[in-house]
């Protein structure tokens, strides 16, 4: 009996089983490389520098902060992401299917694994969704006050119990010594209720986007992308002018544990050329877009974090910067009011293409496991007119909407990133064991230097990650229970539904 489990978890499908499969399916292949850059770019530059890129400078609740030293934060986790990136690229290129790393461990490790992988996933996109959302509330709670002449103040200023979560709430309240009833509604008296109004109506209007088809999500994004960009550009050419490089001393204040800590947060906003590996199976050229978007969304984005960096440290002191509105934030201390209004407003447009591409991903993901009988058949159910997962798509956003009435946005982040770290891990042993498994297969990309590469992105991922298990509590708590979890559903209903 023992020996027969064992076998069942470590069933695995070959590369040519994974890629028939793909052939037989009906999502329509529309995307270019193009497209596909700009969903990478969406998914990285967005919260990476609108949001994250501040808690990383300044330091987070439980952690300490890199200061202007966060370049050298960045680049440690370009490099560590460089090898992981090879790796998508590599695999990606020859089997071009939904479902990203929860497909290739499929692959290579067999069906236990590939669950627990596609489980901790939905960490990095439909739990890490829920800081996008939050963040995209701030900004455009800030931009409405900047119409307070213009608009009643019941829209300017509306109650923070329909705009926050519960958990928050009861942060702010307990920070400042406010009476939490002055601040939220109880039902019955004992319950405490808060909904997050903008983030429910931003999760509505971006799945029925994504639901009438996927070319015009990346026509979407491709538009918000651009204003993104035309933001940070803006803010680099004028922001540049005003530099102080007094600011920038203590370079590392606080030493290479602020350094590190920078690293792990900043991974945050690093998931986006895994969002493009997920959207393999409705591209038109797989074998060469994938790694060209990939490895293209990565050089671009890390370039463009090192110079807002430099930037925003050389305009604000550390101690002085917004983590919730850095850029604008910062234009706003060297009276640049109107940039900084563009600024809040480009945000909200930008954090909003964040949000899509972060829906979508974790729709195909759970496609590609509902396909693999992970999840029930209803799941994978597909539209008839815009043959997109509906069902999914719907599911996803209930999910997200559920979970930002109670969930910290911070929590969530960090959560985000030890599912990243776990989807990194599991690509580059996916690339070394596929190596060995599957010698014969033409490979249009390959990671050079293998196993060195696989091993050193094994182990840059691994050493961050144990070393943020140290520094934070919460999401350390939060993040086995998570696992837990999906081991407990796979026993009750996936392992039974897979055997044939």
């Amino acid at each position: 009996m023992v020996k027969r489990v064992a076998k069942n978890l470590l069933t695995r499908k070959t590369a040519q089983e994974l890629i028939e499969r793909a052939k037989t399916g009906t999502l329509k292949k529309t995307l270019n490389v193009f497209d596909l850059i700009i969903i990478g770019i969406g998914a990285v530059v967005g919260t990476g520098i609108l949001t994250i890129i501040g808690t990383a400078i300044q330091g987070g609740p439980e952690s300490v902060g890199a200061g202007p030293a966060i370049v050298i934060s960045m680049i440690l986790a370009a490099i560590a992401c460089v090898f992981s990136a090879l790796c998508y690229s590599e695999i990606a290129s020859f089997i071009p299917v939904s479902g990203s790393v929860y497909t290739y461990t499929y692959a290579t490790l067999g069906e236990f694994a590939a669950w627990i992988v596609g489980w901790v996933l939905m960490l990095n996109y439909a739990i890490g969704n829920i800081t996008v959302a939050s963040s995209w509330c701030g900004y455009l709670t800030q931009l409405l006050k900047g119409f307070s002449k213009y608009l009643p103040d019941f829209v300017v200023n509306f109650p923070i119990w329909l705009r926050s979560d519960v958990r928050s709430i009861y942060i702010m309240c307990d920070k400042y010594g406010i009476d939490i009833h002055d601040k939220i509604p109880f039902l019955f008296d004992k319950i405490p209720f808060a909904i997050n109004l903008p983030v429910v109506a931003l999760t509505l209007l971006a799945t029925i986007i994504l639901i009438k088809g996927v070319k015009e999500s990346a026509r979407f994004a491709g538009i918000m992308v651009c204003l993104n960009l035309l933001m940070i550009v803006s803010f680099i050419v004028v922001g540049s002018k005003y530099i102080q490089p007094e600011n920038w001393v203590p370079f590392a204040p606080n030493g290479m544990s602020g350094i590190l800590m920078g690293a792990f947060i900043i991974f945050f906003a690093y998931i986006g050329f895994d969002a493009v590996s997920t959207a393999a199976e409705e591209t038109k050229n797989p074998q060469k877009d994938i790694p060209r978007a990939i490895l293209g969304t990565l050089t671009f984005c890390t370039v463009l974090y090192i110079l807002v960096a430099l930037v925003l440290t050389g305009i604000v002191p550390i101690n002085q910067i917004n983590p919730q509105a850095p850029i604008a934030h910062a234009l706003h201390m060297i009276n640049k009011d109107y940039l900084a209004g563009f600024i809040s407003t480009a945000a909200v447009c930008a954090l909003a293409s964040v949000f899509l591409i972060c829906q979508l991903a974790s729709t195909r993901i759970l496609y590609a496991m509902s396909r693999d009988k992970f999840l029930p058949k209803v799941l994978r159910s597909i539209h008839r007119k815009h043959r997109t997962p509906h069902v999914l798509t719907w599911t996803v956003a209930i999910v997200i909407i559920i979970c930002s009435l109670f969930m910290d946005l911070n929590i969530s982040a960090e959560l985000c990133n030890y599912g990243t770290f776990t989807a990194f891990i599991a690509i580059c042993v996916a690339v070394i064991i596929l190596r060995k498994t599957e010698p014969n297969i033409k490979r249009p990309f390959k990671v050079p230097f293998v196993p060195l590469f696989p091993i050193l992105g094994i182990i840059s991922c691994s050493a961050l990650m144990i070393y943020s298990l140290k520094q934070l509590t919460s999401s350390a708590i939060m993040f086995p229970l998570w696992v837990l979890i999906g081991v407990l559903i796979y026993a009750s209903f996936s392992y039974k539904n897979l055997r044939r």
